[in-house]
Protein backbone atom coordinates (compact mmCIF):
# COMPACT_ATOMS: atom_id res chain seq x y z
CA UNK A 1 0.00 0.00 0.00
CA UNK A 2 1.42 3.35 -0.98
CA UNK A 3 2.20 5.74 1.75
CA UNK A 4 -0.04 8.05 0.55
CA UNK A 5 -3.05 6.33 0.88
CA UNK A 6 -1.61 5.27 4.46
CA UNK A 7 -1.62 8.66 5.62
CA UNK A 8 -5.23 9.31 4.03
CA UNK A 9 -6.65 6.75 6.11
CA UNK A 10 -4.63 7.78 9.23
CA UNK A 11 -6.47 11.13 8.63
CA UNK A 12 -9.90 9.83 8.01
CA UNK A 13 -9.36 7.33 11.05
CA UNK A 14 -8.18 10.86 13.40
CA UNK A 15 -11.24 12.68 11.80
CA UNK A 16 -13.39 10.11 12.01
CA UNK A 17 -12.45 9.68 15.77
CA UNK A 18 -12.66 12.81 16.58
CA UNK A 19 -15.94 13.91 14.96
CA UNK A 20 -17.50 10.92 17.12
CA UNK A 21 -15.73 12.12 20.42
CA UNK A 22 -16.97 15.50 19.33
CA UNK A 23 -20.87 14.12 18.79
CA UNK A 24 -20.26 12.16 22.07
CA UNK A 25 -19.35 14.85 23.89
CA UNK A 26 -22.24 16.84 23.05
CA UNK A 27 -24.93 14.54 23.16
CA UNK A 28 -27.45 14.06 26.16
CA UNK A 29 -25.86 12.11 28.71
CA UNK A 30 -29.66 10.07 29.65
CA UNK A 31 -32.42 10.77 27.14
CA UNK A 32 -34.70 9.16 29.00
CA UNK A 33 -34.28 10.81 32.62
CA UNK A 34 -35.89 14.23 32.55
CA UNK A 35 -35.64 14.54 35.99
CA UNK A 36 -34.46 18.61 37.12
CA UNK A 37 -32.27 19.22 39.11
CA UNK A 38 -30.56 22.48 40.88
CA UNK A 39 -27.04 23.49 39.49
CA UNK A 40 -25.08 26.39 41.46
CA UNK A 41 -22.45 28.11 39.90
CA UNK A 42 -20.33 30.70 42.40
CA UNK A 43 -19.55 33.73 41.61
CA UNK A 44 -15.84 34.13 40.11
CA UNK A 45 -16.30 30.39 39.09
CA UNK A 46 -14.36 29.87 35.99
CA UNK A 47 -15.29 28.06 32.96
CA UNK A 48 -13.12 25.09 33.33
CA UNK A 49 -14.17 24.39 36.68
CA UNK A 50 -17.71 24.82 35.63
CA UNK A 51 -17.25 22.06 32.91
CA UNK A 52 -16.03 19.92 35.76
CA UNK A 53 -18.54 20.36 38.01
CA UNK A 54 -21.23 19.76 35.20
CA UNK A 55 -19.63 16.16 34.31
CA UNK A 56 -19.27 15.65 37.76
CA UNK A 57 -22.75 15.89 38.67
CA UNK A 58 -23.80 13.77 35.73
CA UNK A 59 -25.13 16.57 33.39
CA UNK A 60 -22.26 16.69 30.34
CA UNK A 61 -20.48 13.39 28.92
CA UNK A 62 -16.81 15.28 28.46
CA UNK A 63 -15.89 18.64 30.46
CA UNK A 64 -13.32 19.20 27.46
CA UNK A 65 -15.90 19.14 24.64
CA UNK A 66 -17.88 21.45 26.57
CA UNK A 67 -15.30 23.80 27.24
CA UNK A 68 -14.48 23.97 23.77
CA UNK A 69 -18.65 24.29 22.67
CA UNK A 70 -18.47 27.35 25.16
CA UNK A 71 -15.61 28.80 23.29
CA UNK A 72 -17.38 27.97 19.46
CA UNK A 73 -20.60 29.54 20.71
CA UNK A 74 -19.15 32.54 22.13
CA UNK A 75 -20.56 31.87 25.42
CA UNK A 76 -17.80 31.47 27.49
CA UNK A 77 -17.75 35.08 28.81
CA UNK A 78 -21.78 34.93 29.18
CA UNK A 79 -21.83 32.46 31.74
CA UNK A 80 -24.01 33.94 34.55
CA UNK A 81 -23.30 32.98 38.53
CA UNK A 82 -26.54 31.74 40.06
CA UNK A 83 -28.48 28.70 40.51
CA UNK A 84 -29.96 26.60 37.28
CA UNK A 85 -32.25 23.64 36.54
CA UNK A 86 -30.57 21.05 34.22
CA UNK A 87 -31.54 17.72 33.77
CA UNK A 88 -29.13 14.90 32.15
CA UNK A 89 -32.10 14.60 29.28
CA UNK A 90 -30.62 17.73 27.74
CA UNK A 91 -27.40 18.24 25.30
CA UNK A 92 -24.41 20.15 25.79
CA UNK A 93 -25.47 23.30 24.11
CA UNK A 94 -29.16 23.33 25.82
CA UNK A 95 -27.33 23.41 28.60
CA UNK A 96 -24.69 25.77 27.58
CA UNK A 97 -27.80 28.36 26.44
CA UNK A 98 -29.32 28.10 29.69
CA UNK A 99 -26.05 28.92 32.24
CA UNK A 100 -26.20 32.38 30.07
CA UNK A 101 -30.28 33.06 31.44
CA UNK A 102 -32.72 31.81 33.39
CA UNK A 103 -31.10 32.13 36.48
CA UNK A 104 -33.19 31.43 39.72
CA UNK A 105 -31.60 32.88 41.70
CA UNK A 106 -28.87 35.81 41.83
CA UNK A 107 -25.95 35.90 43.75
CA UNK A 108 -25.61 39.68 45.18
CA UNK A 109 -22.51 41.25 47.22
CA UNK A 110 -23.28 43.75 49.82
CA UNK A 111 -19.98 45.19 51.31
CA UNK A 112 -18.51 46.66 54.64
CA UNK A 113 -20.09 50.37 55.24
CA UNK A 114 -23.37 50.63 52.87
CA UNK A 115 -26.12 52.29 54.42
CA UNK A 116 -29.60 50.88 54.37
CA UNK A 117 -30.34 52.96 51.45
CA UNK A 118 -27.30 52.04 49.68
CA UNK A 119 -28.27 47.87 49.55
CA UNK A 120 -31.72 49.01 48.15
CA UNK A 121 -29.73 50.57 45.46
CA UNK A 122 -28.04 47.20 45.32
CA UNK A 123 -31.06 45.23 45.22
CA UNK A 124 -32.60 47.35 42.68
CA UNK A 125 -30.26 46.99 40.13
CA UNK A 126 -29.79 43.49 40.66
CA UNK A 127 -33.45 41.81 41.28
CA UNK A 128 -36.59 42.23 39.02
CA UNK A 129 -38.64 41.43 42.13
CA UNK A 130 -37.80 45.29 43.63
CA UNK A 131 -40.29 47.52 45.23
CA UNK A 132 -39.71 51.12 46.44
CA UNK A 133 -41.45 50.15 49.73
CA UNK A 134 -38.59 48.04 50.51
CA UNK A 135 -36.49 50.83 51.50
CA UNK A 136 -38.19 51.49 54.61
CA UNK A 137 -38.31 47.79 55.33
CA UNK A 138 -34.23 48.07 54.94
CA UNK A 139 -33.85 51.15 57.12
CA UNK A 140 -35.69 49.69 59.84
CA UNK A 141 -32.91 46.95 59.98
CA UNK A 142 -29.89 49.38 59.64
CA UNK A 143 -27.15 47.84 61.27
CA UNK A 144 -28.47 44.26 60.88
CA UNK A 145 -28.17 44.15 57.18
CA UNK A 146 -24.79 41.75 57.55
CA UNK A 147 -22.04 42.15 54.86
CA UNK A 148 -21.48 39.05 52.44
CA UNK A 149 -22.82 37.61 49.11
CA UNK A 150 -26.06 36.38 49.12
CA UNK A 151 -27.71 33.92 46.64
CA UNK A 152 -30.87 35.57 46.53
CA UNK A 153 -34.22 34.21 44.62
CA UNK A 154 -35.06 36.58 41.44
CA UNK A 155 -38.76 36.58 42.81
CA UNK A 156 -37.78 37.11 46.81
CA UNK A 157 -39.48 39.49 49.21
CA UNK A 158 -38.06 42.20 51.25
CA UNK A 159 -39.00 39.92 54.32
CA UNK A 160 -36.78 36.98 52.76
CA UNK A 161 -33.91 39.69 51.83
CA UNK A 162 -33.83 40.32 55.01
CA UNK A 163 -34.29 37.51 57.04
CA UNK A 164 -31.17 36.07 55.32
CA UNK A 165 -29.02 38.94 56.38
CA UNK A 166 -30.40 39.31 59.69
CA UNK A 167 -29.58 35.38 60.11
CA UNK A 168 -26.07 35.99 58.82
CA UNK A 169 -25.71 38.52 61.33
CA UNK A 170 -26.83 36.56 64.78
CA UNK A 171 -24.54 33.66 62.93
CA UNK A 172 -21.40 36.09 62.85
CA UNK A 173 -21.90 38.10 65.92
CA UNK A 174 -22.77 34.93 68.22
CA UNK A 175 -18.87 33.50 66.97
CA UNK A 176 -17.33 36.58 68.62
CA UNK A 177 -19.46 37.88 71.12
CA UNK A 178 -17.12 36.39 73.68
CA UNK A 179 -14.42 39.13 73.00
CA UNK A 180 -16.68 41.45 74.62
CA UNK A 181 -15.10 43.68 76.89
CA UNK A 182 -16.92 46.97 77.41
CA UNK A 183 -20.56 47.35 79.25
CA UNK A 184 -22.14 48.05 75.99
CA UNK A 185 -25.05 46.06 74.92
CA UNK A 186 -25.51 44.47 71.54
CA UNK A 187 -27.41 47.29 69.90
CA UNK A 188 -24.97 49.35 71.45
CA UNK A 189 -22.47 47.90 70.42
CA UNK A 190 -23.86 47.32 66.99
CA UNK A 191 -23.78 51.18 66.76
CA UNK A 192 -20.47 51.61 67.77
CA UNK A 193 -19.42 49.20 64.90
CA UNK A 194 -21.31 51.31 62.40
CA UNK A 195 -19.10 54.26 63.05
CA UNK A 196 -16.01 52.86 63.44
CA UNK A 197 -16.36 50.63 59.82
CA UNK A 198 -17.26 54.44 58.34
CA UNK A 199 -13.68 55.89 59.96
CA UNK A 200 -11.18 53.13 60.01
CA UNK A 201 -9.70 52.59 56.32
CA UNK A 202 -7.52 50.30 57.81
CA UNK A 203 -8.15 46.97 59.93
CA UNK A 204 -5.09 48.54 62.28
CA UNK A 205 -6.99 51.43 62.75
CA UNK A 206 -10.47 49.82 64.02
CA UNK A 207 -9.66 49.06 67.78
CA UNK A 208 -7.85 52.05 68.35
CA UNK A 209 -11.29 54.38 66.47
CA UNK A 210 -12.77 51.80 69.10
CA UNK A 211 -10.87 52.73 71.73
CA UNK A 212 -11.38 56.43 70.99
CA UNK A 213 -14.84 56.30 71.46
CA UNK A 214 -15.04 54.40 74.29
CA UNK A 215 -13.00 56.97 75.99
CA UNK A 216 -14.71 60.03 74.68
CA UNK A 217 -18.39 58.14 76.00
CA UNK A 218 -16.78 57.25 79.16
CA UNK A 219 -15.83 60.91 79.69
CA UNK A 220 -18.98 62.44 78.70
CA UNK A 221 -17.67 63.99 75.99
CA UNK A 222 -19.36 64.27 72.32
CA UNK A 223 -17.81 61.68 69.43
CA UNK A 224 -16.81 64.33 67.33
CA UNK A 225 -17.13 61.95 64.44
CA UNK A 226 -17.79 62.93 60.75
CA UNK A 227 -19.38 59.91 59.63
CA UNK A 228 -22.64 60.35 61.66
CA UNK A 229 -22.89 63.76 60.23
CA UNK A 230 -22.75 62.42 56.74
CA UNK A 231 -25.45 60.20 57.56
CA UNK A 232 -27.60 62.75 58.73
CA UNK A 233 -27.00 64.77 55.61
CA UNK A 234 -27.93 61.79 53.64
CA UNK A 235 -27.41 61.63 49.45
CA UNK A 236 -26.02 64.44 47.74
CA UNK A 237 -27.15 64.20 44.27
CA UNK A 238 -24.83 66.95 42.72
CA UNK A 239 -21.92 64.69 44.44
CA UNK A 240 -23.69 61.79 43.88
CA UNK A 241 -22.90 60.32 46.98
CA UNK A 242 -24.20 59.15 50.40
CA UNK A 243 -21.16 60.24 52.23
CA UNK A 244 -20.20 63.73 51.78
CA UNK A 245 -16.49 64.84 51.47
CA UNK A 246 -14.94 67.80 52.82
CA UNK A 247 -17.97 68.68 55.66
CA UNK A 248 -18.42 72.26 55.95
CA UNK A 249 -18.82 74.05 59.17
CA UNK A 250 -22.82 74.68 58.18
CA UNK A 251 -23.05 70.66 57.83
CA UNK A 252 -21.13 70.18 61.45
CA UNK A 253 -23.66 72.14 62.72
CA UNK A 254 -26.95 70.30 61.26
CA UNK A 255 -29.97 69.76 63.53
CA UNK A 256 -30.08 66.23 64.17
CA UNK A 257 -30.24 63.21 66.80
CA UNK A 258 -27.06 62.14 64.59
CA UNK A 259 -25.24 65.10 65.00
CA UNK A 260 -22.17 63.79 67.50
CA UNK A 261 -20.86 67.00 67.31
CA UNK A 262 -23.20 68.73 68.99
CA UNK A 263 -25.11 65.09 70.96
CA UNK A 264 -23.00 63.63 73.34
CA UNK A 265 -23.44 59.56 73.26
CA UNK A 266 -23.98 57.05 70.48
CA UNK A 267 -26.68 58.47 68.05
CA UNK A 268 -30.03 56.80 68.26
CA UNK A 269 -28.99 53.58 65.52
CA UNK A 270 -26.31 52.40 63.53
CA UNK A 271 -25.08 54.67 60.51
CA UNK A 272 -23.87 51.56 58.64
CA UNK A 273 -24.22 47.76 58.14
CA UNK A 274 -20.68 47.06 60.01
CA UNK A 275 -18.47 43.92 58.80
CA UNK A 276 -17.03 41.18 61.03
CA UNK A 277 -13.89 43.07 61.89
CA UNK A 278 -15.45 45.95 62.49
CA UNK A 279 -17.80 44.48 65.09
CA UNK A 280 -14.80 42.79 66.57
CA UNK A 281 -13.23 46.12 67.50
CA UNK A 282 -16.41 47.43 68.56
CA UNK A 283 -16.31 44.29 71.17
CA UNK A 284 -12.62 44.64 72.01
CA UNK A 285 -11.18 48.12 71.67
CA UNK A 286 -7.36 48.59 72.54
CA UNK A 287 -7.00 50.02 75.94
CA UNK A 288 -5.35 53.41 74.84
CA UNK A 289 -5.24 56.79 76.89
CA UNK A 290 -6.68 57.80 73.13
CA UNK A 291 -9.06 60.97 72.90
CA UNK A 292 -8.38 61.82 69.37
CA UNK A 293 -7.86 61.11 65.30
CA UNK A 294 -7.58 62.43 62.18
CA UNK A 295 -7.51 60.97 58.52
CA UNK A 296 -4.86 61.92 56.76
CA UNK A 297 -4.75 61.63 52.50
CA UNK A 298 -4.13 57.96 52.13
CA UNK A 299 -6.66 57.27 54.75
CA UNK A 300 -4.17 56.44 57.35
CA UNK A 301 -5.31 57.62 60.45
CA UNK A 302 -3.31 59.93 63.60
CA UNK A 303 -3.97 59.38 67.04
CA UNK A 304 -3.26 61.96 70.13
CA UNK A 305 -3.92 61.77 73.95
CA UNK A 306 -4.60 65.66 73.82
CA UNK A 307 -6.18 68.45 71.54
CA UNK A 308 -3.08 70.07 71.65
CA UNK A 309 -1.36 66.60 70.13
CA UNK A 310 -4.51 66.64 67.75
CA UNK A 311 -3.62 70.02 66.64
CA UNK A 312 -0.03 69.01 65.98
CA UNK A 313 -0.98 66.36 64.04
CA UNK A 314 -3.26 68.28 61.68
CA UNK A 315 -0.22 71.12 61.06
CA UNK A 316 2.32 67.17 60.85
CA UNK A 317 0.02 65.91 57.91
CA UNK A 318 -1.06 69.29 56.21
CA UNK A 319 -4.80 69.18 57.40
Amino acid sequence: MKRSTVAIIFCLIIFLGGYLWWNNGISPVNTANHKMSIFVIKKGESTRDIATSLKNKGFIKDPVVFFLLLKKLGLDSKIEAGDFRLSPSMSAQEIAQTLTHGTLDIWITIPEGKRALEIAEILKNSLPSYKKSWNAVLEQNEGYLFPDTYLIPKDASINLIVSLMRENFTKKFNSIKNLKTTNLTTNQTVILASIIEREAKFAKDRPLVASVLINRLNAGMALGVDATIQYALGYQPDLKTWWKPNLTKEDLGINSPYNSYINPGLPPTPISNPGIYALEAALHPANTDYFYYISDKYGNLHFSKTLQGQNANIIKYGL
